[in-house]
């Protein structure tokens, strides 16, 4: 088992900040190239250990991120968790304002959709909601729960500003699991990680 890393670092500096990109960069690339029945069986093993985590969680309303990059596609398994519960509700989050937190926007699958200015998916005209749960992509994590998002900075300001917190599960292939990801003192650890390899607590320290 990976030991707890210490606290983020107050004073990144230069060399952190290399190997931060470094990482995102290999591990972006590793996960764009996994061919597509390997996909398919990692993201079956992932869907079944999400079912059961979420079962033991019992979210009423979580949030997902559509799939960008090769991430894991949840949007199959979004679909079939609400239609298992008439009363559960599913959200995306949603950039309104560059350097504020997101929204997230009531989703489900008979939604009108549009495009956000990365070309990604988003609810078109729907309301607000406040996720129980948030579900959320990780190009790199540790056992800590830190993890590499897009250097945007935008579900960490996210998770800072919400209340109540949410419970945040990362969800990602095997393949960007790391011993350290020289985490800053703005990083929002997540409190599951959830991969192909089965649903672990972030270990603290």
């Amino acid at each position: 088992m990976t030991p707890p890393l210490p606290r983020p670092s107050a004073d990144p500096d230069a060399t952190v900040a290399a190997l931060r990109q470094n990482l995102r960069k290999t591990r972006i690339a590793a996960r764009e190239q996994l061919p597509a029945a390997e996909r398919a069986a990692l993201t079956r093993r992932i869907e079944d250990h999400l079912d059961r985590l979420l079962d033991e969680l019992t979210p009423k309303t979580a949030a997902f991120c559509w799939p960008w990059r090769g991430e894991v596609d949840l949007v199959p398994w979004a679909q079939r968790w609400l239609a298992a519960d008439t009363t559960r509700q599913m959200a995306l989050p949603v950039v309104r304002t560059p350097g504020a937190p997101m929204v997230f926007l009531h989703w489900h699958p008979e939604v009108p959709m549009e495009t956000d200015h990365h070309g990604i998916p988003i609810p078109a005209g729907t309301e607000s909601l406040q996720p129980d749960l948030i579900l959320i992509p990780l190009n790199v994590f540790d056992a800590a729960g830190y993890r590499l998002g897009y250097g945007g900075g935008y579900f960490d300001r996210t998770l800072a500003a919400l209340q109540p917190a949410p419970l945040c599960v990362g969800v990602a292939f095997e393949l960007a699991r790391v011993d350290d990801t020289f985490p800053q003192i703005h990083d929002q650890p997540m409190d599951w990680i959830v991969t192909e390899a089965g649903a672990f607590r972030a270990v603290s320290d």
